[in-house]
């Protein structure tokens, strides 16, 4: 056997471990910072979650002493959703803000912050999240191999935006044809109530929307706006008939790998940055709805009860109880009330 190592072979040999460093933010000699990391998202390059996250990045670098740099790919610029999901479980990205609901394709209880009407307003949302609920989501994370940061960030209550009348009643669902996600807790919630809920991804939702291949969508107020839905929608049912959230989090083995020193320097900024997301987005909300009307978009807010209780009639909360666990509903409950 030929023990001889020709020098292409050690060059290409180098070159594949150096991308196996990089790809694991392993330190890197003689760059500049010791962990390079990706980090990836889906949201815009100026949506807020966006441009604080940015600023925790150069924070961590000046903190650091710029042993750690972040680089952020907004935009989607890494791939979908779904498809930074598996990188970073993979390792092949480190960093990404993952919408909460993806969870549940891991594990049905990462839909557990959605089950419909449990949170009455963001008073009730952020107490659970901040309490334990969010603690328990995180256990659910680091079981995926994720480490998620402690502080959850908002999207928003979703609320129903229709093309021909409003959803005043539990009744004006039946045989609507409504976009869900592709989280089943919403297609679920959309067959209780008697609508026929089809999955399109966001980015096809507009021409979804306008060709009539769906006549009804939810969403958050601000992607109202920001993706120009008004201009294919009439109405907007103000339901806040469940809230959705965001957790910036890392690759589980790339997180342990990082010195505690530095991975309390991380923690700070990121966690400090998603605070002040949340504030940015409460102040956008307060004006989103008059934007919107003067746009043309008819607003009306419906008793939330009546849907509440259609959804327990139709056995809907039982079988998500079921699904869940009961340890698992008994953490939604001690903020929601009982709902089954």
């Amino acid at each position: 056997m030929n023990k001889t190592i020709s020098r292409r072979t050690l060059i290409t040999g180098s070159l594949q471990a150096g991308a196996a460093m990089a790809a694991f933010g392993i330190p890197r000699f003689g760059n500049a910072a010791e962990f390079n990391y990706k980090f990836g998202s889906s949201m815009a390059a100026n949506h807020p979650s966006t441009l604080r996250n940015e600023e925790a990045f150069k924070k961590i670098r000046e903190e650091s002493g710029g042993r750690v740099d972040i680089q952020s790919f907004p935009g989607g610029a890494l791939g979908s959703d779904i498809d930074m999901v598996s990188q970073v479980r993979s390792g092949a990205m480190h960093f990404m803000y993952l919408p909460q609901g993806h969870l549940s394709s891991m594990d049905p209880r990462g839909a557990l912050h959605s089950v419909p009407f449990a949170f009455k307003d963001y008073n009730d949302v952020w107490t659970a999240m901040d309490g334990d609920l969010g603690a328990y989501l995180r256990t659910i994370y680091t079981k995926v191999g994720l480490h998620a940061f402690e502080k959850a960030s908002d999207h928003g209550f979703m609320h129903m935006t229709t093309r021909s009348k409003p959803i005043v009643t539990p009744d004006d669902f039946k045989g609507l044809k409504v976009r869900a996600s592709v989280v089943p807790l919403y297609v679920s919630l959309f067959r209780a109530l008697g609508a026929s809920p089809a999955a399109i991804p966001f980015p096809e939702l507009y021409v979804a929307l306008q060709t009539r291949i769906v006549d009804a969508q939810t969403n958050p107020l601000q992607l109202l706006e920001i993706a120009k839905l008004y201009e294919v929608q009439s109405f907007c049912s103000l339901t806040g008939h469940t809230w959705e959230g965001y957790f910036n989090c890392a690759n589980g083995k790339v997180w342990a790998a990082l010195p505690a020193n530095l991975q309390a320097i991380v923690s700070k900024n990121i966690n400090a940055a998603t605070l002040n997301t949340r504030d940015d987005l409460a102040k956008f909300n307060t004006t989103v709805e008059a934007n919107l009307t003067a746009k043309g978009m008819k607003f009306n807010r419906p008793d939330r009860e009546p849907f509440r209780l259609a959804l327990q009639k139709a056995g809907f909360y039982k079988e998500w109880k079921e699904k869940f666990g009961a340890e698992a509903w008994g953490v939604v409950e001690k903020y929601s009330g009982g709902l089954a």
